[in-house]
């Protein structure tokens, strides 16, 4: 095979070459099967080795795939933990080290900026030493993080703390989604996938738990004792990861076919289901063979994917592209992670003052945030993933313009009545309610499971950094823009975005439920996405 003609195979989809050399459009039998897929809820094909396809029942919930899912997922919980934690431990730490607000902000901003890092390396990190030791090294650096947060005596070497910690949480969010989207079956792909992102608010949860249990304490060890015990969840990621089986993609990239099959009859339902799953990869990653071919150790090692990606897209992977990005970049212009950071400071400045009460509410928030993860999970595979985005997006509108409204009264009114307090704690739940039905696990399945299996990891990487960026940049300014504007202005222009947002995913988002990992790019070669 030519290296044109290898470079023609699509990952996600393969279609022929015409009589010119270019891919020929999807046939009518094509596109058959991709609308029956998105039709039945109960039912796919499979393709047989003569080309047939073989009709395969909804098959249950696979416990080896949800095992796997379950022990990447959980590194996931650092980041939760991070967020939950820091947003009571800094009313200490303002206090205790005597730190202004612009000090806060770099505080708490600096994990999410650093965590760029992470997630711009994790690609060719993963591509190099593989999905599961990606995980491990991401568990690792966030646990050296932790130690030296615990043990910091100044603010200085609490921020190389932070440093540490947010380039293992950059991995961490990276590799989870993109280990557990190409382990998981097509069917359950999107409850396994948005695991990470049930992880994160169980994190946040305990986070607030943490700052709940030991807020009494005194003020020089709590936050101390609140932000080291981060330490423990990155000791059980890296003991539990070590059971995984690697990413059977990952391993047909590398040449390792045997290996793969055994992973994938242990994550199907059946022994024929493995092995067709098994053909769709290897057809899918066909132009792997001249790579490893040509390379000095005979492995394709993640050579080319960024002049792929960015100087030579094709029209389907530029849309990809647009896709992956704009997703990440609302789930963070939305506000969320601001709003939870800083939720003490917006319900005291909604007239909550006591110390032990705000973070009390935060608890109740966590508690909602987490139900709610769990529910969209439960319903990504049935209802899909667009029409939750879609919910969600609108919902968090709704919500964002009731918290600014219930601010502006408060800042123009010399009483605080209980009504207009209650709207905000009630709209501050229902922002990161509907955040957690919608953006937030579904940013993180759809960014694993579009891009074709060679652009996967650093594709996800660059759209996941734009993520990291992005809300690095609003928990640095949200405190300062708020002060400029007041935090009811502030909450106005998030509903703004998140009316862009919701037609962006309208019109740029379709839907991937019910596909494998091989047929979603052919969503990509249509025209019209709604």
């Amino acid at each position: 095979m030519s290296f044109l003609n290898s470079a023609q195979l699509e990952d996600n989809h393969y279609y022929p070459l015409s009589d010119s050399g270019s891919p020929s459009s999807p046939t009518a039998t094509d596109h058959h099967h991709l609308k029956h897929d998105d039709e039945t809820k109960t039912q796919r094909t499979w393709p047989a080795e003569d080309g047939s396809r073989t009709q395969m029942h909804k098959p249950h919930l696979n416990k080896y795939a949800l095992a796997g899912a379950i022990l990447a997922s959980t590194n996931s919980i650092l980041l939760g933990y991070d967020i939950g934690v820091m947003s009571g431990a800094v009313l200490f730490i303002k206090e205790d080290l005597n730190i202004t607000t612009s000090q806060v902000e770099i505080l708490v901003g600096s994990l999410n900026v650093c965590s760029l890092i992470g997630s711009l390396a994790s690609g060719k990190t993963s591509d190099l030493i593989g999905r599961r030791y990606t995980i491990v090294l991401a568990a690792l650096t966030f646990l050296t993080g932790a130690i030296l947060m615990g043990l910091a005596p100044s603010f200085s070497f609490l921020m190389a703390g932070r440093v540490v910690a947010g380039v293992g949480v950059g991995y961490s969010l990276m590799i989870a989604p993109v280990y557990v989207a190409e382990l998981s079956p097509a069917l359950t792909r999107g409850f396994l996938t948005s695991l990470p992102e049930v992880f994160i608010n169980i994190g946040i949860l305990l986070g607030y738990i943490s700052n709940y249990a030991f807020s009494s304490l005194p003020q020089y060890v709590n936050w101390r004792l609140m932000l080291g015990l981060a330490a423990l969840p990155a000791l059980i990621v890296v003991g539990g990861v070590l059971a995984m089986p690697e990413s059977p993609r990952w391993l047909v990239m590398r040449g390792r076919l045997n290996e793969a099959k055994q992973v994938l009859i242990r994550t199907s339902e059946t022994k024929d289901e493995a092995e067709s799953r098994l053909a769709e990869i290897e057809k899918a990653s066909s132009f792997l063979l001249v790579h490893r071919g040509n390379s000095s150790n005979g492995e394709w090692q993640g050579q080319g994917v960024w002049k792929e990606l960015l100087f030579k897209p094709s029209r389907p992977v530029r849309r990809i592209l647009i896709a992956a990005i704009g997703v990440n970049f609302f789930m963070q212009a939305s506000g969320n992670d601001a709003v939870v950071y800083y939720s003490p400071e917006v319900f005291r400045d909604a007239g909550i003052d006591d110390k032990q009460q705000l973070v009390g509410v935060t608890v109740i928030m966590g508690l909602v945030k987490t139900f709610f993860v769990f529910v969209s999970a439960l319903f990504l595979d049935s209802f899909g993933r667009r029409r939750l985005l879609l919910l969600g997006s609108i919902g968090m509108a709704i919500s964002l313009a009731g918290l600014g409204l219930g601010s502006k009264f408060l800042e123009h009114s010399m009483i605080k009545p209980v009504w207009a307090i209650s709207l905000c704690v009630v709209a501050v739940c229902s922002a990161v309610s509907f955040f957690s039905i919608g953006l937030g696990p579904i940013t993180w399945v759809y960014s694993s499971e579009i891009f074709p299996s060679r652009l996967r990891a650093q594709g996800s990487s660059l759209a996941i950094s734009v993520n990291r960026l992005v809300s690095g940049l609003v928990s640095m300014t949200f405190l300062s823009i708020s002060r400029e504007i007041t935090f009811g202005g502030t909450f106005f222009g998030l509903a703004g975005i998140m009316v862009v947002a919701t037609v962006f995913f309208y019109y740029f988002l379709p839907e991937t439920k019910g596909k494998s990992l091989e047929e979603i790019g052919a969503l990509f070669e249509d025209e019209l996405i709604h």
